[in-house]
């Protein structure tokens, strides 16, 4: 399970971080809730990169109403090739989604404990994650879900289940639309975690309408 993230770095760091040839617009914030629009990047017919607001919360081209349909934020990486909300966009819409660190909560005898879990350096990193192109009659819906996989030993005593970050050095690997379904499931491996640390926040990031730097203090 992945439901919130974080996000405040400035758009000169992002364009350089994920080489983009424009500076991406987007709201900054300390407590990033489903069903916002989120900053992800994808990749376009020359190649290039570009950075996209997505729904945060997939809809599957075939729903007939995006109003009322189940809002998919996860998607699990175990089967992720034979969900049909999901195998279509697994195949050819793949993305990358932008954060600088993500909330998850531990279980505790006194209650939960919130966790801002971020890279040991603090720099950007991107969650793996697929996008899905929803239209019918004049409306459309460009919305995207954070896949997920089982916690590796540094996060199973936080959560049982943790969100994809793919790497740095297969960004491009990921995005690419020729890659086939087999090399890109390869790429959903942990080895991200290696670089990730765990700092303890207060509650104040529970209430998902609290959005300052009190999220992560």
């Amino acid at each position: 399970m992945c439901g919130r993230f974080n996000l405040t770095a400035t758009p000169e760091i992002i364009a350089e971080h994920f080489q983009l040839q424009r500076l991406p617009r987007f709201q900054p914030s300390y407590n990033i809730t489903p069903a916002q629009k989120i900053l992800s990047i994808v990749e376009l017919e020359d190649k290039s990169l570009k950075a996209v607001n997505l729904f945060w919360g997939l809809v599957p081209s075939w729903t007939k109403d995006s109003k009322n349909s189940h809002h998919l934020v996860n998607a699990r990486a175990e089967t992720i090739r034979e969900k049909p909300s999901f195998r279509a966009a697994f195949h050819k819409r793949r993305c990358l989604i932008v954060a600088e660190g993500f909330y998850e909560w531990q279980q505790l005898e006194s209650g939960k404990q919130a966790f801002n879990i971020h890279r040991q350096d603090n720099h950007l990193f991107a969650f793996a994650g697929l996008w899905e192109h929803w239209q019918q009659e004049q409306e459309t819906l460009y919305s995207c879900a954070i896949i997920t996989t089982r916690a590796t030993d540094f996060m199973q005593p936080i959560h049982q289940r943790m969100p994809v970050i793919m790497t740095s050095d297969h960004y491009l690997h990921w995005l690419d639309k020729t890659v086939n379904e087999n090399e890109a499931f390869e790429l959903l491996d942990n080895q991200a975690y290696i670089e990730m640390t765990a700092t303890p926040v207060s509650d104040w990031v529970n209430n998902p309408r609290h959005d300052d730097e009190r999220c992560l203090r």
